[in-house]
């Protein structure tokens, strides 16, 4: 695991006051967090991947889109059970996934 990756991560983690982190960096923040803690950030990383699936920017990519949501629910899916946000994150990204297949 790349060190200063981790350290600038957290660093743009911690200069957002919201409970989770949006916009550009979100992804690759919580991508990063998310090898190093999983079931700390495993769950902020799902929900993302959920919410840049719905970008307009990906409108005519719908491979990108489908890519997004796989990897929202492998990420859910590997948190333990006892994860208390484990079964919200999975099934949003589940119904989303739905959503982009029947949409």
């Amino acid at each position: 695991m790349d060190q200063d990756a981790v350290q600038r991560a957290r660093v743009l983690l911690l200069g957002s006051n919201r409970r989770v982190l949006r916009g550009p960096d979100a992804l690759r923040v919580y991508r990063v967090l998310t090898q190093v803690s999983p079931e700390v950030y495993g769950s902020k990383l799902a929900y993302v991947l959920v919410e840049a699936s719905r970008s307009p920017r990906l409108s005519d990519l719908p491979q990108v889109r489908l890519a997004l949501l796989d990897e929202a629910i492998e990420v859910a899916e590997a948190l333990h059970q006892a994860n208390p946000f484990r079964a919200k994150v999975l099934a949003r990204a589940l119904d989303a996934r739905r959503q982009e297949r029947t949409g």
